[in-house]
């Protein structure tokens, strides 16, 4: 009897054992395989055969992560504080590199991500934060798959969520943009006034060159105001008496 039961205790140990040695990966699984603590071999996916006690494997996932950098006190170029958080998408390239060069690539990565932010954008004004995303996206981006390359980890791409600004700032901002929209006013006010002066001078000159073109402009003035609901009385007086009485200055 108690030899049976220790054949019975011997094969449902054997079954466990057996059993434990197979290990099936997925199609966007890796496993790195360690025989007797060395590096063997990455293998996967599907069915992978294991020496019990001898051989250990560590799953990677190869798909991409996303990775939500947390919400990060950065003071820019211009010494304005602002808060800025981040998305990050990356994947593992080489399963080998992210499980023996790094204790904890996801936690590494995020560690990294966090700093090249604050590292990054803090070289750039509060404008480039708010008019240059894309060019902060790119420049992040590179410098965070320079590094992680030694990881076989792939950056693919960065995002800039929100850069949030306190109150006062926010307010400045609004006053800054009224100023420039009122500069822009002034400005085009100012050109159109030098626009409608030279168009009078060249009308001045081309009605100074006949002598009767004043006088037809003259009439055409009358009977604009004589078309007008107004009490204004005028006194037609010749052009040619104007004339007369002009030059009779320049002689005196």
């Amino acid at each position: 009897m108690g030899f049976e039961l220790s054949f019975g205790f011997v094969l449902a140990l054997l079954v466990i054992v057996l059993l434990s040695a197979f290990r099936i990966l997925r199609e966007y699984e890796r496993g790195v395989v360690f025989q007797l603590g060395r590096f063997w071999r990455v293998k996967g996916p599907g069915l992978i055969v294991l020496v019990p006690g001898i051989q250990q494997m560590v799953r990677v996932d190869l798909r991409t992560i996303v990775l939500d950098v947390p919400t990060q006190d950065v003071i820019s170029r211009d010494n304005v504080s602002v808060k800025v958080n981040a998305v990050l998408y990356y994947r593992v390239l080489d399963p080998q590199k992210a499980i023996i060069q790094v204790e904890d690539y996801h936690a590494a990565t995020s560690q990294l991500a966090q700093t090249t932010l604050r590292a990054v954008l803090g070289k750039h004004e509060l404008d480039d934060m708010l008019a240059e995303r894309e060019k902060l996206n790119s420049d992040i981006q590179q410098v965070l798959d320079a590094q992680t390359d030694a990881w076989g980890i792939k950056v693919a791409n960065v995002e800039i969520k929100h850069v949030d600004l306190d109150e006062s700032m926010i307010r400045a901002i609004a006053k800054q943009a009224e100023a420039e929209r009122e500069r822009r006013a002034k400005v085009i006010h100012a050109e159109g006034e030098l626009q409608a002066s030279e168009k009078l001078m060249q009308a001045a000159e081309m009605l100074g060159r006949q002598s009767g073109a004043m006088q037809l402009r003259y009439m055409q003035t009358l009977g604009t105001i004589a078309g007008d609901k107004s009490s204004t009385i005028v006194f037609p007086m010749p052009i040619d008496l104007l004339t007369l009485l002009g030059e009779r200055e320049k002689k005196d």
